[in-house]
């Protein structure tokens, strides 16, 4: 499980950094300032997840069924926020209505409100000699 929390964490890191450097050069001439703000917001986000995961893949405070729980919601929260924004704000570029995700985003922010949750739930309940 480790190898696959730090693999989808690398991902999400190399994405965020070629989808910033895009929104910063490709999206600026293009978008409306509001619909690049949004689309910044995603990447942010992303990218602090990427770290999130790294940590949470290579931290021996977490069983192997925190780990797997941490990493499902974190994956599918950052599928569902920064995906839903980046389509959201790029509307205007692909043509196509994605305003039927609109309420992707908060859900995809809830489960990782919700990852972090469980998260400082398991490190908190941990017992070990040195608390």
């Amino acid at each position: 499980m480790n190898k696959t929390i730090i693999g989808v964490a690398s991902v999400f890191g190399l994405l965020s950094i070629i989808f910033g450097a895009f929104g910063a050069h490709a999206l600026k001439e293009v978008l409306a300032p509001e619909q690049l703000v949004s689309f910044e917001t995603g990447v942010r986000y992303q990218m602090y997840h990427a770290l999130f995961l790294l940590f949470v893949g290579t931290t021996s405070l977490l069983t192997h069924k925190q780990k797997k729980t941490v990493f499902w919601l974190t994956l599918i929260g950052v599928l569902f926020f920064s995906g839903s924004i980046y389509l959201l704000s790029t509307q205007p570029l692909s043509g196509i209505n994605f305003k039927f995700l609109g309420p992707i985003t908060p859900f995809g922010g809830l489960l990782l409100i919700i990852a972090w949750i469980v998260l400082f739930i398991a490190v908190i309940r941990q017992k070990t000699p040195n608390n």
